[in-house]
Formats: C-alpha cells, sequence, structure tokens
C-alpha cells in the first residue's frame, strides 16, 4: 500500500494512504480525545470531540473520519481546535443527568475523564442549561438497563449491534433534541430479538447502557447467616480481573482472584473449569453418538446463553442441532444444589449459588425456568467481572498484594481443556481432544483455530476426516448457520460464541475492550492450558470421582436429569 507525508504539530509522519488523520495523530504520540470513536467499530464522525485544525484552511475536521492525504499539515493543539473540543463537550454536558456519584460509571466514564482532561468547570456548563430529558428507564431485561437521559448519541450501541452482531436490536429514532436510540417500536428490552450479549454495553462510553446490578443480592446473601454461600468462577475471569486493578491485559490472576473471594465471606470457592470440563463428557458423548449416526450433524455448541437466545429468535429450525448440555454455569449450579450437599452434609435449602461471568446474557440464563436441574433455583445470583472488582474495591481489599490461594476441594480441579472454554475456538478443541482420545487412544494436537471471526480446522479421528468450524460474534455466526441451512455445510462440529473473541470479550468484562486486548486475554488463558499437568476434561481425577460417586455415566439418567435441558422458539420482531 501507498504512503503519505503529512505534518502534525510540526512532526513530519509517513503514514498508510488509508489511515485517518487521528490514526497518524497516534503513530506520533499525539493524543486526541474521542467519544463515538471506537478502533474496531465503522468511523461515525458525530460528536465532533476529536476535531483538529487544517492549516492550509483553517478548517476544523473530526480526525477520526478525516482520510489522510498528502501534504496535509495539522495542528491538533490550536487554540481554535481546543475551544471547539471543549463547546462541543460542554454542550454535551448541558443535556446530561448531572448524579456522577450515583452512575454505575463513575471513574470509568469516558465522558467524565474528558471532561476533566479538558478542564471544563461546571460553570461553563451552566451557560448552556437548559431542557433536560426526564425518559424513562428500560429496566425490563434480566441482563441489560437502558438509561436513555444518558445517552450522547455517539452512536457505538448502534454500531456495535448491527456491524459485528448483525442483530441490529437498536437503533436512532426522532430528531434534534428528540433524537434518541431506541428499540424497535420502542418496545421494552425483553420484548425484543436481543440476545443480553451485552456488547452494546462494552461500547457504551457513558452510563446509558449497563448490567443490571445484582451486587446488594449478593451482600445481603454473605451476610445471612442462615445462608451458605458457594461461589464459581468463570475460565475467563482469570485472564481479565487484573485490568480492574491496573494490570496488563492477559495478566493471570487465578490465585489473587481466589484469594479475594474467600475474604469476601464466601464459605465455598470453586471454579466453573471444572464444569467444563464436565460438560466436555456429556457433550463429547452426545457427539460421539450424532457420529455414529444417533441424530443429526452438525453438531452445534450450546454453552453460550447469548449464542443460543439468539439461535431461538433466528434460526428455530437448527434448534435440534444445539447440544442439550447445559452450560458449565448451570451444570455446576445444579451440583452445587445436589452433589455438593450430597458430599458435605449441608441442607440444600440454605445452599446460595454465586457466579462470577464475563457474561450478561448469564443474567438471563440463570431466570430460564427450562434450565434448573435440582428442586430448586440452581443459580441464585449472576455478576460479572465488573460487578466482582467493585465488591472487591468496596472491602477495602488490597488486590494487586493478595497471596496466591488454592479453589476449595470437590469442585474445585480442572484441566487445560476446561480453562479454554474462555477464549474463542476452546470448547471445538476441547471436545475433539476427548472424543479423538475416547475413539482411538491418540492424543490431539493443537487445533489451529485461531481468535477471530470464523475459522475451520480438520481433524482424523480414525478413519474419519472431522471438520470441525468455530464462529465468534453473532454476524458470523449467522454466515456458519445460513450455510447450514441452505445444506451448503460439510462441517460435523460447530462452536459458536455470541461476542467476538468468546468469553474473553463478554459484556461483563472489564472496559475499555478493543479487538486487541481480547487477543492478550485469549493468550492467556492459552498459556495456562500449555502449561497444565493435565489437558484433557476425561483425566479430572474429580470428575472421574463425581461419575463414579455420583453421576454414573454420561448421558446416563441422572446426567440428563441434572445437565442436559431444551430449547425453545421464540418470536423474531
Amino acid at each position: 500500500m501507498n504512503k503519505v507525508k503529512l505534518t502534525i504539530d510540526k512532526q513530519t509522519i509517513e503514514v498508510e494512504e488509508d489511515s485517518t488523520v487521528l490514526d497518524a495523530a497516534k503513530e506520533v504520540g499525539i493524543d486526541i480525545p474521542t467519544l463515538c470513536y471506537h478502533p474496531d467499530l465503522s468511523l461515525h464522525g458525530a460528536c465532533r470531540v476529536c476535531v483538529v485544525e487544517d492549516e492550509e484552511s483553517g478548517n476544523l475536521l473530526a480526525s477520526c473520519a478525516t482520510p489522510v492525504r498528502d501534504g496535509m499539515e495539522i495542528n491538533t493543539r490550536s487554540m481554535k481546535a481546543r475551544k471547539a473540543r471543549r463547546r462541543n463537550v460542554e454542550l454535551l454536558l448541558a443535556n446530561h443527568p448531572n448524579d456522577c456519584l450515583g452512575c454505575d460509571r463513575n471513574n470509568h466514564c469516558e465522558l467524565q475523564d474528558i471532561t476533566y482532561n479538558l478542564g471544563i468547570k461546571s460553570e461553563e456548563v451552566a451557560k448552556f442549561a437548559g431542557a433536560k430529558r426526564e425518559l424513562e428507564l428500560d429496566t425490563t431485561g434480566p441482563a441489560l438497563k437502558r438509561d436513555p437521559n444518558k445517552c450522547i448519541l455517539c452512536g457505538r450501541c448502534v454500531r456495535i449491534c448491527e456491524e459485528v452482531q448483525g442483530v441490529s436490536a437498536l437503533q436512532f429514532t426522532e430528531r434534534g433534541f428528540d433524537s434518541i436510540v431506541t428499540t424497535a417500536f420502542d418496545l421494552p428490552q425483553a420484548e425484543i430479538n436481543c440476545a443480553n450479549c451485552g456488547q452494546c454495553a462494552t461500547v457504551c462510553p457513558v452510563g446509558a447502557i449497563t448490567e443490571i446490578n445484582e451486587i446488594d443480592k449478593v451482600w445481603a446473601a454473605l451476610e445471612d447467616d442462615d445462608r451458605h454461600v458457594i461461589v464459581q468462577t468463570a475460565p475467563s475471569i482469570q485472564a481479565t480481573l487484573g485490568e480492574e486493578f491496573g494490570m496488563e491485559t492477559g495478566t493471570i490472576v487465578t490465585g489473587k482472584m481466589v484469594a479475594a473471594l474467600k475474604r469476601m465471606g464466601f464459605d465455598k470457592v470453586f471454579s466453573t473449569d471444572f464444569a467444563a470440563d464436565l460438560t466436555i463428557l456429556e457433550e463429547g458423548s452426545e457427539f460421539l453418538k450424532k457420529l455414529n449416526g444417533e441424530g443429526e450433524l452438525p453438531h452445534i455448541t450450546s454453552c453460550c446463553p447469548g449464542w443460543v437466545k439468539f439461535a431461538e429468535h433466528n434460526f428455530p429450525d437448527l434448534l435440534k442441532h444445539l447440544s442439550s448440555a447445559k452450560s458449565p454455569m448451570q451444570m455446576f449450579s445444579a451440583l452445587g444444589k445436589t452433589y455438593y450437599p450430597d458430599q458435605t452434609g449441608v441442607d440444600p435449602e440454605k445452599i446460595y449459588t454465586v457466579a462470577v461471568m464475563p457474561c450478561t446474557a448469564k443474567k438471563f440464563e440463570k431466570d430460564r425456568e427450562e434450565i434448573n436441574g435440582s428442586d430448586f433455583k440452581d443459580t441464585d445470583a449472576v455478576l460479572t467481572t465488573r460487578e466482582f472488582a467493585r465488591m472487591i474495591k468496596e472491602m477495602g481489599i488490597n488486590f494487586n498484594k493478595l497471596p496466591e490461594e488454592d479453589f476449595d476441594a470437590l469442585m474445585g480441579k480442572s484441566t487445560g481443556a476446561g480453562t479454554i472454554f474462555g477464549t474463542t475456538g476452546g470448547v471445538a478443541e476441547a471436545a475433539v481432544r476427548t472424543v479423538k482420545e475416547k475413539l482411538t487412544g491418540e492424543p490431539l494436537e493443537r487445533l489451529d483455530l485461531g481468535f477471530r471471526g470464523i475459522n475451520k480446522a480438520e481433524v482424523r479421528i480414525g478413519d474419519r476426516l472431522i471438520k470441525v468450524g468455530i464462529a465468534n460474534g453473532l454476524g458470523n455466526a449467522s454466515k456458519i448457520l445460513e450455510q447450514v441451512r441452505k445444506g451448503e455445510s460439510d462441517l460435523d462440529f460447530i462452536e459458536v460464541m455470541a461476542c467476538p473473541h468468546g468469553c474473553v470479550g463478554g459484556g461483563g468484562q472489564p472496559r475499555p475492550a478493543t479487538n486487541e486486548k481480547k487477543e492478550k486475554r485469549g493468550s492467556g488463558l492459552s498459556n495456562i492450558d500449555d502449561s497444565s499437568k493435565i489437558r484433557k476434561s476425561h483425566e479430572n481425577p474429580q470428575i472421574i470421582k463425581l461419575y463414579e460417586e455420583f453421576l454414573g455415566e454420561p448421558l446416563g439418567g441422572e446426567s440428563h436429569h441434572l445437565l442436559h435441558t431444551k430449547y425453545k422458539a421464540r418470536p423474531k420482531n
């Protein structure tokens, strides 16, 4: 590609011809404030917070959406540009609710950060004081809360829902002061074709879209002496939680995470990775039956609740292909109120199960009626990574100085296969590892499925060539599922994750989350797998014990009752 030479703040630089002025500024270490811009989404140029001055014409340009040209001379620090930025932010603040202390995004808000960095004072904003919107909050959904009064119309949520997820659940309506981002026909969140994936919440720069907060529920359970509170942590959390405490992206904090949970007062701290190994035994056995002609191929994973709900709305004709195995979270919770009390003597009525998850859709999943396997509600509360971090900070725990501690016994041991559930391709690889060894006794070399988009691989198992595919991001899922629907796919096993890069990119993970960060998180989980003493789910000694003493065998009567479920078609609106 050709290079373009331009000058930015008297510094001459050569960049690729398809770069923007913002890209070029970054190359020479110049920070330009942005709000509507996101590196993984299409260019929008709506907020005008990133304006710079073209020294030749004197015009102000939106740097995020202005392509470079040869000989361009840009001034990012001129008084004209800085005044315009301040004025644009002041106008945003004039219509914005002044309740930072009560906002979920306080101290993690991009608008708040820009206001501080630009030196804007409240008296300057007061000059533009006028009518503020008093729109109703939408808290009907089980996973996400929308506050349109805080929306700054940056369009990030609209773009990620349309461009990446292919759902288009959110759109702009009305004009001028009445402009708003809302759902089709202004329907409540609970009534639309929304996967609850939370990708909109990950890119929202303010508090307009956040998760339904369950922190108070968990504090109440921990304070209740009559409750026996057990907690499980999803595989990806150990590679993402550290970001909330200033650590490098991808840093593994498993031991510190366990130590924090124990200091918070949980009676037992377990690992969802254990249940991921269990999922492989159940789902792998299911896949083996299909390979033997008992069921239709391709076999499609069902451990991602956002993907499952999307399929129920958009691909109800393909639900027969989805695994009946529950997600690791729900398998664990079902055992938490059956197997755990059976082994410990704790009254199951007193057990309260908490799941720390990367995913807002898990809040939806826990409330599905058909998902419960015990005589109780299996999962009582779900905390996102962000909520978990807030609780640690609220307790005054110095996370960075915590010692390394181990998960509790019984349901705390896992394999490398269980850990890589937290990133795209991990479920497929873990399943094929077990299936190949069960059928042939031969170990599987690592599948090279990558972290992004749609990827495929082939693996020989005995005399059969198994074709495996993965799709992460619901837009990519639609592409691969349309091929299945039309009979154009020759895949035997398909793994689908609703979020880009899988659970490491989940809707409840630390913000900001770019594709670059997600790849580092995934690499962290892969490193755990590579260094694990046991890397195959069927070799987990606690899983072996579970089947011997409680479940019997994969797909057996007790396993089917506790660990499997059915899905249902939902209207597409």
